[in-house]
């Protein structure tokens, strides 16, 4: 079971903003309950520099912060040592892997991350079109799928789904229920992408993160918005 956060339904903002919008971001909803945790992506990191961001963040919050490096994941088996000691060394609490480089990849990649006290998240379908090839994509649908069940097999019960797309997840939920995992979904794509909260919360099961991102940190009152998406949970 999940121990990254305690509350069985959330808002995460995304943080896909510059260094002055993200202190803003954090200021502005970090006395919000429902606000649990932080999801800080590759431009943000790139830019800065994540030693930076870390510190950003922990003038106004103690909340998990949780690093995309949009995709982690797919590249050597051996990268997963270095990989999990900088941002454990950083003081991150959480890393989101894709590891659509294959199962010798995920498996090291998530080993190593959790030996340094990191918790994985994995994902495995994404939010736009043409990713599958049922859809026009390059991967394969039973791959994407196995992902997450090899994932689970390996200890793993947070896993990212796409919160536009709430078929898959109540199928990948049933598929991981009847293995025996009780997973946690942290789930984007919802307002701009098109995903509706109420529609995933039907199916994603008691415990659920809205991965939230121009909704909030666009809006004229950020504490407003994540505060009116928190309320819908």
């Amino acid at each position: 079971m999940s121990t990254l956060i305690g509350l069985p339904r959330t808002i995460i903002p995304a943080c896909d903003v510059d260094l002055a919008r993200f202190e803003e971001l954090v200021k502005a909803t970090a006395t919000i309950d429902k606000v649990s945790a932080y999801k800080i992506g590759m431009i943000l990191g790139l830019h800065y520099g994540l030693p930076r961001v870390f510190e950003v963040a922990r003038k106004h919050t103690s909340k998990p912060l949780i690093y995309d490096h949009q995709k982690a994941a797919t590249d050597i088996p051996a990268l997963g040592e270095d990989f999990a000691s900088l941002l454990s060394s950083v003081g991150f609490d959480c890393v989101i892997l894709f590891p659509q480089a294959g199962p010798a990849t995920l498996a090291a990649w998530t080993q190593r991350a959790m030996e340094k006290g990191l918790n994985v998240i994995v994902g495995g379908l994404m939010t736009h079109e043409r990713y599958v090839v049922s859809e026009g994509g390059y991967l394969a649908d039973d791959a994407v799928e196995r992902i997450y069940i090899d994932a689970a097999k390996l200890g793993v019960s947070d896993f990212v789904v796409p919160g536009n797309k709430p078929a898959f997840i109540a199928h990948i939920r049933s598929r991981l229920l009847a293995d025996g995992n009780q997973p946690a979904f942290y789930a984007p794509g919802f307002i701009a992408q098109g995903g509706k909260i109420s529609e995933a919360a039907k199916v994603a099961g008691p415990r659920w993160h809205a991965i939230v991102g121009r909704a909030i940190y666009e809006a004229p009152d950020m504490h407003e918005a994540a505060a009116t998406l928190a309320a819908s949970l």
